[in-house]
């Protein structure tokens, strides 16, 4: 009953602070300086004051913003977010096509920072004044302090043209043809420098608090107990001692969602990746307001998700959490 009345009220702040994002949000980009019809215009080629008032009048841009804003709230409960003024087209369908390759992205650099940093860390905190330990400490300090773009570049040129084995831009071949199987491998073959580029700094980051907290539950009593019983050291490590280990890195994943996912933003415009950060770029140089709201809406809802996500996970790992800390 508890866990269900801590889901609930975390669904409910969740939804509050998606609304407080939209609210922000909305009224910064309307005050932004400039007109978005005479972006509208400039695509018709031109157009005279009377259908420049026309279009403002078309898309409710001559009403007053706090009107503007509680349409649009009203219209977003109803999973309405409007027509592009660019693309002329429902922004749940752009976003639509667009959410797929993002999500693809965001999970699997997601996927290999924490396996990788994971595993990289535990092995550094075996032997904490090892080599190998200072290997991983000086690698993470130095993948954590690279820009990501800059990282995605410097791929590009190693294995695009220096050694040209990954493909530079895009989601799937041009003239791709072939059956369900072939075209996973080849979206993994596109996804490959994308994700690697977004997964080295989060990589960095985990493999550094993983090293930290295995190296004090090493220390812990249980674990010297179990190793007096006999118990083999990988089944120590990896089953007593990681389990007990991998909580902070759970909080910290959930934490960094939010990042992660801004990351995935700007990789999408350094590789041409077909998902929402592509479209919010494209979308900003022409002033679609509808279109910039519903991406930052989508990706606002999936970093909420993310964190609420993370807080059940946690406190359905740690007994403690569920038991007001009597376990």
């Amino acid at each position: 009953m508890d866990t269900i009345r801590f889901m609930t009220m975390r669904l409910l702040y969740g939804l509050i602070l998606v609304l407080g994002v939209v609210v922000v949000n909305f009224l910064l980009i309307h005050l932004a300086p400039g007109d978005p019809a005479e972006v509208i215009a400039g695509e018709m080629g031109g157009a005279t004051e009377e259908i420049m008032s026309r279009i403002r009048a078309d898309y409710g841009l001559d009403e007053p913003v706090l009107t503007q804003l509680g349409i649009y709230l009203g219209n977003a409960v109803m999973l309405d977010l409007g027509t592009s003024h660019f693309f002329n087209a429902p922004v749940t369908q752009l976003i639509g096509a667009c959410i797929g390759p993002t999500i693809l992205l965001v999970l699997s650099a997601q996927l290999l920072s924490i396996v990788i940093g994971t595993i990289m860390g535990v092995l550094a905190a075996r032997k904490p004044h090892g080599p190998f330990s200072a290997f991983v400490s000086v690698c993470s300090l130095f993948g954590y302090a690279l820009p990501v773009f800059w990282t995605g570049i410097m791929l590009i040129i190693l294995f695009a043209s220096i050694i040209p084995i990954f493909p530079v831009e895009g989601y799937v071949s041009a003239r791709f043809e072939g059956g369900p199987v072939a075209y996973a491998f080849d979206v993994l073959h596109h996804l490959a420098l994308p994700a690697l580029t977004l997964a080295i700094i989060f990589l960095a980051q985990y493999a550094r608090i993983a090293r930290a907290s295995m190296i004090e539950v090493l220390g812990a009593d249980y674990v010297r107990t179990a190793r007096a019983k006999g118990v083999g050291e990988m089944t120590v490590v990896f089953w007593h001692a990681l389990r007990n280990a991998v909580l902070p890195l759970l909080t910290v994943a959930g934490m960094q969602f939010g990042n992660l996912f801004s990351g995935a933003l700007l990789i999408e415009t350094v590789f041409n990746w077909p998902g929402m950060g592509t479209l919010a770029y494209e979308s900003i140089l022409r002033r679609d307001y509808p279109t910039v709201m519903g991406v930052l809406i989508i990706g606002a809802a999936m970093v909420v998700a993310a964190n609420i996500l993370t807080d059940i996970g946690y406190r359905l790992a740690d007994p403690r959490i569920r038991t007001g800390g009597r376990a």
